[in-house]
């Protein structure tokens, strides 16, 4: 069985100091959950203070997005090398930078590549508005995406990376995809296109995330899914105790507890 693995994405919420003490207030219940990877994702800002606190743990730090470039004239950007100093993952083509920052497939692309080359764990974001799922084209939009963001990479790379299947018009709505929604694109669109591209060896060691609305409530009928190896959690990852609960009960979907 593939390892599950919770990311909190914190978005743009959270000082330094808020993190830290969020961190603090759920590390205990985290570590005594086994069998998954925890990590929390907080804005750049704060990621050195949580590094600092969760050093020489099994919880993970992670950033939400970093640019392609080593260094240079780009300012306001944070190199793979700055992310790698305190992080070991990082997210990349989440659908608000897709949105709001006219992030394309090819920077995707080419983000993906830098953190690889620096050690860096990414988690790739691929996902579609509701227009397009009513419109039918969920499949073909996430294969593409998909397509498009391993352009490039090598079966061995694809295999331990991990994407994140996020419906954009579940995230922060309090709508989530049924469980056999979430189950489908996540297997029969993500494992399959990668089954097919890089072969069944990548495609079963891929770890693919659910994420969207997910929270204590609907965490175990969906983690529960044979293709869903964990969550890219939003909201709720802002609570310690409801994020603890969707770790716990990832462990239980997945027999761990």
């Amino acid at each position: 069985m593939r390892r599950p693995i919770i990311a909190g994405n914190w978005k743009m919420n959270k000082t330094a100091a808020e993190g830290t003490a969020l961190v603090q207030a759920m590390m205990d219940d985290l570590l005594a959950v086994p069998d998954v990877d925890k990590v929390v994702c907080p804005p750049f800002l704060a990621v050195p203070d949580v590094s600092r606190l969760i050093q020489g743990t099994e919880l993970g730090v992670g950033a939400q997005d970093l640019y392609w470039e080593e260094s240079g004239a780009y300012t306001g950007e944070v190199s793979p090398a700055m992310v790698a100093e305190f992080c070991s993952y990082v997210i990349i083509g989440h659908s608000e930078r897709r949105e709001y920052f006219h992030e394309t497939d090819e920077g995707v692309n080419k983000k993906i590549k830098a953190a690889l080359a620096h050690g860096l764990t990414p988690i790739i974001c691929v996902g579609e508005t509701l227009e397009l799922r009513d419109q039918g084209k969920t499949e073909p939009w996430v294969r593409d995406q998909v397509i498009a963001a391993l352009q490039g990479l090598s079966a061995e790379q694809v295999a331990s990376m991990i994407i994140a299947y996020e419906p954009i018009w579940a995230i922060g709505t309090g709508r989530a995809a049924t469980a056999s929604d979430a189950e489908q694109v996540c297997g029969g669109v993500v494992r399959a296109i990668i089954g097919d591209l890089y072969g069944q060896e990548a495609a079963r060691s891929v770890r693919i995330q659910y994420g969207g609305s997910i929270k204590a409530d609907n965490a175990e009928e969906i983690m529960a899914q044979p293709n869903i190896d964990g969550g890219l959690v939003g909201g709720a990852s802002l609570q310690a105790k409801s994020f603890v609960e969707i770790v716990r009960a990832t462990a239980r979907a997945k027999g761990f507890i």
